[in-house]
């Protein structure tokens, strides 16, 4: 069996991940990432098991912590879960680089586009630096709870594919893991289903068999993205107006990075119909409204793209997802040529997409495999 290093959130699906990899017999060291939540610091590598409440048999309270998905209670839970399990666990200090997140997320907002910083946070770290710790732990594996699966396809090939549980599947926010490191990859919950996970936890006594799923950002745990924007770059959010498709001006916003495309709620101007943001543009300080109508689009296209399959110019049938909770769509895609390493990618859907956000990501996919994802312009 296969040293691995799995990244443990302090959620019932790394937990469960940590055990079933431990009852392959694999040799399973857990890590814990501290990303530097609010509020909190945190500026050394910690071996969980020289805390000696953190022992086999130690009574521990369990802390289950609602800031997100890396906070200090997290990480607690983690820890004891690990030494529940009887296997070694180490916190690691992410912060500086998960810095180089936090400002892809503001520089994100303030060009106009809408992030998405938990796919970039699993192609930076938990499947790109944690990538380079398993070499320096002579590991030959990185796993997570994540809701997908890595499988083997021809010879010496492995594809990504959904998660067996469509209502939970990750497989779009893991699509830019590189096609050379899916078989160093494990999803050791991929195959099962959310109600299993759980009931296997309390089966095997994880205490966080009944812990709530993270629902936020972690380095936004109010929700306000606007007001960290603000915060870290002031000059940036200012009032500008609102106008609808012709120009005219109906309104004023207090900063762009207030909407995005698709957003209704909040929009506070009337037209006699239901008023959608359709459109913002980051150099006029503009935020561009009309009807749903205006939002509907034929297709897209997207960069730094990471193609899981031969990328081809010819148009490919394949199902779109624009964004993480939308069902993935009847389309095409192919490859155009792009500035990056990989070619563009192009879309092009069957019916027309409402809210197709610059920012967000399309992943594709053939069945269940996915075959390519880009950032959409």
């Amino acid at each position: 069996m296969a040293r691995v290093l799995l990244a443990m959130s302090g959620g019932v699906d790394s937990s469960v991940a940590a055990a079933l990899l431990q009852r392959a017999g694999h040799d399973v060291v857990g890590v814990f990432m501290r990303l530097g939540s609010p509020g909190e610091s945190f500026d050394e590598l910690e071996r969980a098991d020289a805390c000696p409440a953190a022992r086999p048999g130690a009574a521990v309270e369990l802390r289950i912590g609602h800031q997100g998905c890396c906070s200090i209670n997290d990480a607690a839970d983690a820890r004891l879960v690990a030494a529940r399990l009887g296997i070694p666990f180490y916190v690691v200090n992410f912060k500086r680089d998960f810095g180089r997140i936090i400002d892809y997320f503001v520089g994100e907002y303030n060009a106009g586009r809408t992030p998405n910083p938990c796919v970039r946070c699993n192609d930076w770290l938990k499947f790109g630096k944690l990538h380079d710790y398993a070499r320096q732990i002579d590991a030959e594996f990185v796993a997570s709870g994540h809701y997908a699966r890595v499988e083997p396809d021809g010879p010496g090939g492995f594809a990504l594919r959904r998660g067996a549980d469509q209502d939970k599947d990750q497989s779009y926010v893991l699509f830019g893991a590189p096609r050379e490191r899916l078989a160093r990859m494990m999803l050791p919950v991929g195959g099962m289903r959310k109600a299993d996970v759980r009931a296997l936890a309390r089966e095997l006594a994880l205490p966080v068999f009944d812990k709530p799923d993270s629902q936020e950002i972690c380095f936004v745990p109010d929700n306000d993205y606007a007001g960290l924007v603000a915060r870290r770059t002031p000059d940036a959010v200012r009032p500008g107006a609102i106008v609808d498709l012709s120009g005219r001006i109906l309104g004023e916003h207090p900063g762009h990075q207030h909407f995005t495309v698709g957003q209704r709620r909040g929009v506070r101007v009337a037209m006699g119909e239901p008023v959608y943001v359709v459109g913002k543009d980051a150099a006029t300080n503009t935020v561009t409204v009309g009807p749903r109508g205006a939002l509907l689009a034929a297709g897209c296209t997207a960069g730094d793209c990471n193609w899981l399959v031969d990328a081809a110019e010819a148009w490919r049938e394949c199902h779109a997802k624009i964004r993480y909770n939308a069902d993935p769509v009847p389309a095409q895609v192919r490859a155009v040529p792009g500035a990056g390493p990989q070619p563009d990618l192009e879309v092009r859907f069957a019916e027309p997409q409402p809210a197709v956000a610059p920012g967000q990501a399309v992943v594709c996919f053939d069945a269940d495999r996915v075959l390519c994802g880009g950032w959409i312009r």
